[in-house]
């Protein structure tokens, strides 16, 4: 029974100092150094404590390992969707789509969300196409996608963080 508690305490303190982890390391990328350096202190300090604990138990088990790892995938896990939920952030967005869908930009336009457009021309297969410029707030991303989708299903979307927006219009 207490091998248990011992096992249990280390997975649960290992789910909470790699989702630690996995927000530190958003936040770094973000530029959010202050935020970043105090989580890092306080993830070390319970990795510490934990790795200090799982090695000194007087207790020959293998599920001490177990927990141990099982804890730190949990807690890549939840620090993921923590994360995606918590940490908000512009995410750029360039698709290319078919020329003059002029629906898909008036619906774009009518939500809020600032376009640049440019003419492509696909040299392979000498299709006329246009890319769309957006910044996108990442809580919208998936409203935009499936809006992107619903007037051309065959769009090409790339979405990538952005560290750093100046003017411009983003919603």
């Amino acid at each position: 029974m207490v091998l248990l508690s011992v096992c249990l305490k280390i997975f649960f303190a290992r789910i909470v100092d790699v989702s630690l982890g996995s927000i530190r390391t958003i936040l770094m990328v973000k530029g959010r150094s202050k935020s970043a350096s105090i989580i890092a202190f306080l993830e070390v300090f319970i990795w510490f404590i934990i790795a200090k604990e799982a090695l000194n138990t007087p207790y020959d088990s293998l599920l001490i390992p177990i927990f141990y790892a099982g804890g730190y995938a949990t807690g890549t896990l939840l620090g993921i969707i923590i994360s995606n939920k918590f940490v908000n952030g512009i995410v750029g967005l360039q698709v290319v789509t078919k020329k003059n869908n002029q629906k898909l930009i008036e619906d774009l336009r009518i939500n809020g969300y600032g376009i640049s457009i440019i003419d492509l021309k696909n040299a392979y297969q000498g299709e006329k196409k246009e890319m769309l410029f957006m910044q996108v707030n990442k809580k919208n991303l998936k409203y935009v996608i499936n809006l992107i989708k619903s007037h051309d299903s065959t769009a090409f979307i790339i979405a990538s963080d952005t560290k750093y927006v100046q003017n411009g219009l983003v919603k």
